[in-house]
């Protein structure tokens, strides 16, 4: 018989388990049976009459905040007309906490009494306790249309945007939500067909202009195909999801597990801490520990929210949204290592000696709940001696044994010797109303390579396990370039007066000796780039082919598994190596690795190609008031049809039509990747810098046509081309599709390069 459990221990059992707390369920986790559950029954009145704990629906809570994501019931509004709701369910011994509703434009008109999903802040120093965003309606899960809004006499249509749809919508009188023709409107359906068999729609929210930055990544969701609305059995689904409690887990409440992520990120599925290695055969050692959201105890293999999660693959991230993988029930609140919070996790704890090489590894499945949720800038400003408030009693214990273990890291990274690309990465920051603010890159903080370096480790410690024990599983694969690519990277790198040895095995070596020949001087950024497109497209397979990039033998993703379906495969294949439960790899799952491969590597390219085009058309929206006006850059690419420029300013790549290239025509050297002129013989090629004058901006098709000012300090003389060197004659017919010839080809380029 298992002994009777102290009031303590229920309580926290209970604290833990906030969503488990009927007197079966506190039986089952303490494994009392029998005539001691009267026994029990006894002391759980007796905390009920303390005043411990409140008793209600046949469950026991104990009072406690209310959690990250929370079901409200929605008041009436207040003398400033503010709407306020009350949780659902509370039992704390005060009163219920005041919450305010913080609306959204994009927000749906809500009335008193609605119930719904919202996403809570905790307040201080302010009238109202909490405040909450909607995430939805509880019972609604309205299919959403996103189109053109065309005004009629009596309400108008909705002609959608999507690819491949030619069925309007009908809204009747009184639904348009005040929308103009030709407004892009997002739209839900309002009950049955109406007038001439038209499903109806109601307006939701209004976008504008088609072209304008709020529609961007609207329109790339709809023309890329991604799934941007969960279906209701999944949504129920998620909704009956409760959290995991500390049975058959290992209890790693004590660990100083932080999670650091971005200052606007929404979820928190990795957290990690460093203790130095007490062992005297390791000095200067680690004990590195890195635990990830444990997804795969809430979505099963087979169930509607693995269906819907193998479908979209991964989620897809924009400037102004996320299309998740998960409904935010879980991506959000039970699957995030909220600050504060128990939180199933799989962990694993990788003892490291004073060069960052990896001793040994161990994985477990346990319960942690972390001392604090950081930003990359807190964590950095704390080592560079400017801690706040929060980062201060964290420094000594947390931050710098962290710091100290990635110190060790760098010097395996150094022998290991992965590609070292130098890419600035842009950051489009948008202003309330969705138009861009700014255009900035992005800082890479020191913060920012150590969390990074904790990640690889432990996706390599993921994949020798399942290898180890032959488990099936997805690795990541990085095949190395092609020869043909490899020339093409001599000739850029030939043309800029640098060496790429031929004639021996490539490694990533070679190749960080070229990018150091260049670090310092003009052409650095475009041998980056250059080095880049030599590179393979890195995918998923159940075979092992390395991972070229970051010169390892295996390598497999096990930290990302709210964002990424592999993940979730790899988490599975643990729980079945170790026999950690019955939520492990179905023989299904096992049967369908190939296909499932392939179409998450689609999913991933159909991501990667959303974004892009969504950033592209932010950037030409962006651009549009300085039509005119000269900026300068590096050329990017040269094509037979034109040049590509990369703008220094933004980042952007915009065109070059060899109508814009100057007073002569120009021949293309494929090999060379060069432009010779036919008057003065002037080779233009990569690398080289210049001054361009914006011509065109598209938003809506994310195009920038420039025209060239200057090559190399040079200026470029404009006017009518001379009659030397003149191509052949073409047909009328041939010089009218011209333009749209060039237009294609432009779009079709783009799409490939990257």
């Amino acid at each position: 018989m298992a002994p009777i459990p102290t009031k303590k221990e229920i309580r926290d059992w209970i604290s833990e388990n906030p969503a488990q707390g009927s007197k079966r369920e506190i039986a089952k986790a303490f494994g009392i049976k029998g005539a001691d559950r009267i026994d029990l029954k006894r002391i759980l009145k007796e905390l009920e009459d303390e005043g411990v704990l409140r008793k209600r629906r046949k469950s026991y809570r104990d009072p406690e905040k209310l959690p990250p994501v929370g079901v409200l019931q929605v008041l009436g509004p207040d003398a400033d007309g503010d709407l306020s709701a009350r949780p659902m369910e509370w039992s704390g011994d005060g009163p219920e906490p005041r919450v305010l509703l913080v609306p959204r434009d994009s927000d749906p008109a809500l009335g008193e009494g609605d119930r719904i999903l919202a996403r809570l802040t905790e307040e201080r120093g302010a009238e109202h306790a909490y405040s909450a965003r909607l995430i939805r309606r509880i019972g609604t899960n309205p299919l959403r249309i996103l189109g053109v809004f065309r005004a009629r006499s009596e309400g108008g249509r909705i002609e959608p945007v999507q690819k491949g749809s030619d069925k309007a919508w009908q809204v009747p009188e009184g639904l348009s939500g005040g929308a103009k023709d030709g407004e892009l409107v997002e739209a839900e359906q309002a009950g049955p067909k109406g007038r001439m068999g038209l499903p109806r729609a109601r307006v939701i929210s209004r976008l504008g202009d088609p072209g304008a930055p709020r529609a961007v990544s609207l329109i790339a969701i709809h023309h890329h195909g991604i799934p941007d609305r969960f279906p209701d059995d999944v949504i129920n689904e998620a909704d009956r999801q409760t959290p995991a409690g500390l049975q058959g887990r290992a209890d790693l409440r004590d660990l100083p597990l932080i999670t650091i992520d971005p200052g606007d990120a929404r979820d928190h599925d990795d957290a990690c801490c460093a203790i130095p290695d007490s062992d005297p055969d390791n000095p200067g050692g680690h004990l590195l520990w890195v635990a990830i959201a444990d997804v795969a105890h809430h979505v099963r293999p087979g169930s509607a929210l693995d269906r819907e999660a193998r479908k979209r693959g991964n989620s897809t991230y924009f400037p102004d949204r996320v299309v998740p993988m998960l409904p935010d029930r879980l991506s959000g609140d039970l699957c995030s290592l909220h600050e504060g919070v128990p939180r199933a996790c799989i962990a694993v704890e990788m003892k490291l000696d004073a060069r960052g090489r990896k001793l040994s590894h161990r994985f477990v499945r346990g319960l942690m709940r972390s001392p604090a949720s950081l930003t990359y800038d807190e964590v950095q400003a704390g080592m560079d001696g400017d801690p706040n408030d929060k980062v201060a009693p964290l420094m000594d214990q947390v931050i710098r044994p962290l710091f100290a273990c990635y110190d060790s890291l760098v010097k395996a990274r150094a022998d290991r010797q992965p590609l070292d690309l130098d890419l600035p990465e842009r950051r489009i920051e948008l202003d309330e109303a969705g138009k861009v603010a700014q255009v900035a890159f992005k800082d890479r903080l020191d913060a920012h390579r150590m969390i990074e370096e904790f990640m690889v480790l432990a996706n390599v410690a993921a994949a020798e396990t399942l290898t180890a024990r032959r488990q099936p599983l997805l690795f990541r694969v990085h095949e190395e370039p092609s020869p043909e690519k490899l020339d093409a990277l001599r000739e850029v790198a030939g043309a800029s007066g640098l060496t790429l040895a031929k004639g021996q095995v490539l490694k990533t070596a070679h190749l960080n000796r070229l990018l150091e020949q260049a670090a310092e001087t003009e052409t650095s950024d475009l041998i980056n780039m250059a080095t880049l497109r030599s590179m393979t497209q890195a995918y998923y397979n159940p075979e092992n082919f390395g991972h070229f990039g970051l010169a390892l033998s295996a390598y497999a993703h096990f930290t990302s598994p709210i964002r990424r379906y592999a993940d979730l495969i790899v988490h599975r294949a643990l729980i079945t190596a170790h026999g950690w439960g019955d939520d492990g790899l179905s023989p299904r799952d096992v049967e369908e690795l190939d296909s499932t491969s392939e179409h998450i590597s689609d999913t991933e390219r159909r991501s990667m190609m959303a974004e892009r085009d969504t950033t592209d058309r932010y950037l030409a929206s962006y651009l549009n008031d300085r039509v005119g006006s000269e900026f300068t850059g590096r050329i990017s690419g040269v094509a037979r049809f034109g040049v590509f420029v990369k703008l220094d300013e933004t980042g952007a790549d915009a065109m070059i039509p060899m109508r814009n290239l100057g007073a002569e025509y120009f021949h293309h050297d494929a090999e060379s990747q060069t432009l010779m002129g036919a008057d003065t013989g002037q080779i233009i090629g990569l690398g080289q810098r210049v001054v361009v004058k914006l011509t065109e901006a598209a938003p809506v098709t994310g195009g920038l046509i420039v025209e060239l000012v200057s090559l190399e300090g040079n200026t470029v003389r404009q006017g009518p081309k001379s009659a030397r060197g003149k191509p052949p004659r073409r047909k009328k017919a041939q010089a009218r599709r011209k333009s749209d010839k060039t237009a294609r080809k432009i779009k079709r380029t783009r799409q490939t390069r990257g």
